[in-house]
């Protein structure tokens, strides 16, 4: 199987982050799948009913990062 991978930077309000993230997480919760596509390519991955989930926090000088994980 080819790697299907998405990997992109964006620069957003606060505001825009928290809407896609929600928009996210209401498809997640509905469906046991989610879609992504880019570049005329689309895939579909199916969601098992249990996932892991991790959340990791950077503080550092200059800068912070929440990263979001899901795995299964």
């Amino acid at each position: 199987m080819d790697l299907f991978e998405i990997d992109e930077t964006k620069r957003l309000r606060r505001e825009e982050a928290a809407a896609r993230l929600h928009a996210f997480a209401d498809v997640l919760a509905r469906n046991n799948e989610v879609e992504f596509e880019r570049d005329g390519r689309r895939i579909t991955v199916d969601v098992p009913d249990e996932v892991n989930l991790k959340i990791e926090v950077e503080i550092g000088e200059d800068e912070r990062e929440v990263e979001i994980e899901l795995t299964w």
